[in-house]
């Protein structure tokens, strides 16, 4: 990443610009600490793109976003990494095997391309037991090797938030994610 983006630099340095102040923009989520180091002293506006650091995540982003792992080539992993602050919330509707429970949230509604949604608990029951979800469809979330059951509200982590973002153009602000019984207190507008 580093020597794509000192190419950029390169070229952004060697261009004659037709604006007063040119714009150089880079980014993502997992290399926002590298732009800012290597683009940060072009003297121009550098506009960062990086859309997870908002919501953060608990799947893609968790593990090599520059918050999990530190900042510059040297520094140690920090210890308290950024917490993922967007859910999806799914009510088991069907137990069609004992080993199964199907939720009644799928592709629509939450991000799936880099990775399924991790169940994490039961409203009003705390952590679940078990489960992990193998497949979406468009309806449904198949959460096997669960104890959640029918009429169980199951919150789950989600993996590449930024997909969730342009599925939702009003996303609900609740109090406290892991309550019995969060309240919705605010909305967040969407523009995808």
């Amino acid at each position: 990443m580093d020597a794509y983006l000192r190419r950029l630099a390169n070229l952004y340095r060697g261009l004659e610009f037709e604006v007063d102040e040119p714009i150089v923009t880079a980014g993502g989520s997992a290399f926002s600490d590298q732009v800012a180091d290597v683009l940060g002293g072009l003297g121009g506006n550098v506009v960062l793109r990086s859309g997870a650091y908002i919501v953060h995540d608990d799947g893609f982003y968790r593990d090599i976003s520059p918050f999990a792992r530190g900042t510059g080539a040297d520094a140690p992993p920090r210890s308290e990494p950024l917490r993922s602050a967007m859910h999806a919330w799914g009510r088991v509707v069907s137990r069609p095997e004992p080993a199964l429970a199907l939720l009644d949230v799928g592709k629509r509604d939450v991000p799936f391309d880099e990775g399924l949604p991790e169940p994490q608990l039961v409203r009003g029951k705390g952590a679940l037991e078990g489960g992990r979800i193998t497949a979406l469809n468009d309806q449904h979330a198949f959460l096997r090797d669960s104890s959640a059951d029918v009429g169980d509200v199951v919150r789950l982590g989600l993996s590449h938030p930024c997909t969730a973002l342009d599925k939702w153009t009003m996303i609900p602000v609740v109090d406290d994610a892991g309550a019995a019984r969060p309240v919705v207190v605010d909305y967040v507008r969407t523009w995808f």
